[in-house]
């Protein structure tokens, strides 16, 4: 589950913070027009997509747990700081945020 949860960032985070970085008009759509808070978001994107590849190549379940329970903090409390659950993001963040939720547990039932 380590694995699919590093994966999975990667597998997002890699197209979103693309189409972010090269304006694509979905990403108008979805994040809103280019703007600072929306370029802090790439940045903590990005961020997030280096460290679960090197996760992926240096294993370390502690490390895993606490990059995981950020995302998991943040993603639940999306459709709040939003106001919706239909936005494509939400939606996303609450699936993963599930995957995410089920890694947490298998690394706690192992240590």
């Amino acid at each position: 589950m380590i694995v699919l949860s590093l994966l999975i960032n990667i597998g997002v985070l890699l197209p979103v913070s693309w189409g972010m970085i090269s304006g694509s008009n979905w990403v108008s759509t979805v994040y809103g027009d280019a703007s600072p808070a929306r370029s802090i978001l790439l940045s903590v994107y990005v961020s997030i997509g280096i460290i679960s590849f090197i996760l992926l190549i240096w294993r370390t379940p502690q490390m895993v747990a606490a990059l995981l329970l950020v995302q998991v903090v943040y993603k639940l409390t999306t459709p709040f700081t939003v106001g919706s659950v239909s936005n494509p993001v939400v939606v996303s963040n609450i699936v993963i945020s599930l995957v995410h939720t089920i890694t947490l547990l298998l690394i706690w039932r192992q240590s």
